[in-house]
């Protein structure tokens, strides 16, 4: 289904009765990352998952997409839907979005989980890499891709799930140049909220693996600790919706369970 917002269109899916929970993919992927748990998440729950600017069905909207801006897409996708409250789970990007929707609107929140996510703002040294990024992508946007996306495993995964890499290659190429740099730019930027998840009055968790090559775990321990957020440890990589499938689903369906 697509709603226009500043006109663009923002594409989703809409799943399930009950109360909602809404599924934010990350950077070069689209709302049909979920589609495996789909079927077990709509026995009990409303499921929505949004593509983001510039990903999926999703059109561009300017030449920076902040995480402020994202925010606002999927307010406008629940504010059309006139859903008043709900989960919200984030993987990387999409938990970026996922707090910058939280700062704006809390009230709105049942709870918040950052999947391979983090609350803190790019160091100078990750700011450095997304402008080397950026510059790569300009230069050979496949070659781009297919590095990126192999590099979100862990590295004896990549041999493990080489065809699931492929199929997520094969997704991520449909994404446009301008939403590829738009991203890149708009997490470069995005503010430190950290406070977020320490002052919330809604449920929170971490899900974080262990080998995952783009955080670094201990940093994020760190800062499940500093925030008061409960934490869900898998042993895998930066894709634990692939790396760790059953144990994800499980984890979901316990944070989503009224208590």
């Amino acid at each position: 289904m697509v709603i226009n917002y500043k006109e663009t269109s923002v594409f989703y899916t809409d799943y399930g009765k009950g109360e909602t929970l809404v599924l934010l993919h990350g950077f070069l992927e689209h709302g049909g990352m979920w589609e495996a748990f789909i079927p077990e998440l709509t026995k009990t729950h409303r499921v929505i998952c949004i593509d983001l600017l510039g990903h999926g069905q999703t059109g561009c909207l300017g030449y920076v997409h902040t995480m402020e801006l994202m925010a606002e897409t999927v307010h406008a996708v629940l504010n059309h839907l006139k859903i008043f409250k709900t989960y919200l789970v984030g993987h990387s990007m999409g938990g970026y979005v996922s707090l910058a929707f939280a700062e704006k609107w809390p009230e709105m929140l049942s709870g918040l989980c950052l999947m391979n996510s983090t609350s803190e703002q790019d160091s100078i040294e990750r700011k450095q890499n997304r402008d080397r990024a950026i510059e790569a992508v300009k230069k050979n946007h496949e070659l781009f891709i297919r590095m990126a996306i192999a590099n979100l495993f862990r590295l004896k995964n990549r041999t493990i799930y080489a065809e699931q890499i492929q199929k997520t290659v094969i997704e991520a190429l449909k994404t446009p140049l301008q939403g590829i740099i738009a991203a890149l730019e708009g997490m470069k930027i995005r503010a430190d909220r950290q406070g977020v998840l320490k002052n919330s009055s809604f449920k929170t968790l971490i899900i974080a693996g262990k080998k995952d090559p783009v955080l670094l775990y201990k940093s994020i321990a760190r800062q499940a600790e500093r925030t008061n957020t409960p934490i869900v440890s898998f042993p895998d990589g930066h894709m634990s919706h692939i790396e760790n499938s059953t144990e994800f689903l499980i984890e979901i369906m316990h944070f989503i369970e009224k208590k």
